[in-house]
């Protein structure tokens, strides 16, 4: 047989296909960028820093509020474009939009007093002055989800670039137009292309950004984020990870049942479950179980579920991907095996599209069962009856995740108390998942649920290295082989016993 008569050899996609996870329609295709791709945006990015760097904070600022209005200008397609890529329903594309506006006017107000140059106190004040800078890193990396593609892609974006850095975003090769229809609004506004770009591919398009920018930050699965760590730390470069999440609720037996039961299927069934800050396990003291049973069975039979427009039509839309429904399928299976109950829901909607997935109580769960153990990412509710609060509070945090949590009671003193007995990141007294949509504050997790925080001035500072100049102003200098001379030593102890009485010398 000849070479010609030989069958074509086959080669890696150069493509990848997105489609609508509700009519499984195909929306577009997006080319998978190779590692030299990545390389040529980077060196592209890194030759626009300096100019980038070299603007006023509150210029960089000026061109993200304006990228902000232009968003809630053109939010009709932005939504529509988040929809036709997660099928998630009308209200909950808006909140990206929304989240990411009140992201921008944030930093607009506050990110110049935030980086502005500090003077600190110094060892001898009348001799040294000690200042401090903050700099960009440079070009930071992004490697985002597809459950929020708006958000979670530029939500970290917005501070890295008030910053000063340039940045290079990856979406998750499922949503990637969000993304780039994101990045294109920016250019429209006037941010240089070099400064903001989008590079598209999977894992191998991400895995050449972690080793080639100067600051990485990615959100997706624990899995994966131990490995961008390793590969950070092998580099020698600052990361930021926010990863799995298993959030608990806790129902106190003071709480407004009734609000106590919304609130628990508002957080557990945002984007059908599909949220890092999901509830994903409920724990309810024994004196108001039944009580709390009863009224959240009332609830969510009220929920409708589709694919509809409408703002306040609709509750719960599609699942993104197939991983997920099976996920969650597998987690109830395991769960109805060892003795839980379904109370409702349980099953896929085939007539509403492939991807639906019924809302689904559980009850008669214990911690040996998977989904009160491991991140479920769906429609899923397990509730669990508990003795009192301490044994909530022992449950909670009896899990190797930490990123948000909430608690239901009337007592506001005591619900704060108890939240600072949670391991997690964030906790919420009598809500669930408004960390998201108040940017003054931090947000991240611990233990196995992340490194670093964003939002707050924590998310801003994430994105500069802090670089301290002293400055010796020459009085009463002479020449000398140490750097602390007789004179100098009887000074410094000098200030040493008056800085407990002078206010000033303190440091």
């Amino acid at each position: 047989m000849t070479v010609s008569e030989q069958s074509p050899i086959r080669t890696a996609p150069e493509t990848i296909t997105i489609r609508n996870p509700v009519t499984s329609a195909v929306i577009g295709e997006v080319p998978i960028q190779s590692a030299d791709e990545v390389r040529r945006a980077v060196e592209r990015a890194r030759a626009a820093f300096p100019a980038w760097a070299a603007r006023s904070v509150q210029e960089r600022a000026t061109l993200l509020r304006k990228w902000g209005d232009l968003i809630m200008a053109e939010q009709d397609k932005m939504i529509a474009t988040i929809r036709s890529e997660t099928g998630k329903i009308q209200l909950h594309a808006w909140e990206e939009v929304l989240v990411i506006d009140n992201t921008v006017d944030y930093y607009y107000y506050r990110a110049a007093g935030i980086l502005r140059p500090q003077t600190r106190r110094s060892l001898i004040p009348m001799k040294f002055k000690a200042r401090m800078y903050y700099k960009p890193y440079g070009v930071c990396g992004f490697i985002t989800p597809w459950n929020y593609p708006l958000l979670n892609a530029l939500q970290d974006l917005i501070p890295a670039l008030i910053a000063g850095n340039t940045v290079i975003l990856k979406p998750s090769e499922i949503t990637p137009f969000t993304a780039l229809y994101a990045v294109e609004l920016m250019h429209r506004v006037g941010i240089p292309k070099d400064v903001a770009q989008v590079v598209t591919g999977a894992g191998q398009t991400g895995s050449a950004l972690v080793d080639l920018v100067d600051d990485l930050s990615f959100t997706g699965s624990t899995a994966t984020g131990r490995k961008i760590a390793m590969r950070c730390a092998e580099r020698l470069i600052p990361y930021s990870l926010e990863l799995g999440g298993k959030d608990a609720l806790i129902v106190l037996k003071d709480a407004n049942i009734d609000l106590a039961a919304t609130g628990t299927l508002a957080g557990s069934l945002e984007n059908s479950g599909q949220v890092c800050v999901a509830t994903e396990r409920v724990y309810v003291e024994a004196a108001v179980y039944d009580q709390y049973i009863e009224r959240i069975r009332h609830y969510v039979a009220q929920m409708v579920q589709g694919s509809g427009d409408g703002m306040w039509d609709i509750h719960i839309g599609s699942m993104t991907n197939e991983r997920e429904v099976q996920r969650a399928e597998q987690q109830l299976a395991d769960a109805v095996s060892k003795g839980a109950k379904v109370l409702y829901g349980g099953k896929r909607r085939p007539d509403l599209g492939p991807l639906f997935f019924e809302p689904t109580l559980l009850v008669d769960v214990d911690h040996s069962m998977e989904v009160m153990r491991e991140e479920t990412f769906g429609p899923l509710i397990p509730i669990m009856k508990v003795k009192d609060e301490a044994e909530a509070i022992r449950l909670a945090n009896d899990n190797r995740y930490g990123l948000s949590g909430a608690i239901y009671t009337r007592d506001l003193k005591r619900g704060e108390q108890l939240a600072t007995q949670m391991e997690s990141g964030d906790v919420h007294v009598n809500c669930t998942s408004w960390i998201f949509g108040i940017p003054t504050l931090p947000m991240g997790g611990v233990k196995e649920s992340g490194v670093g925080r964003r939002n707050g001035p924590e998310g801003l500072l994430r994105f500069v290295k802090p670089q301290s100049i002293v400055i010796d102003n020459e009085l009463m200098n002479k020449p000398k082989l140490t750097l602390v001379d007789e004179f100098g030593l009887r000074i410094a102890l000098l200030i040493r016993s008056a800085r407990r009485y002078i206010p000033f010398l303190r440091l």
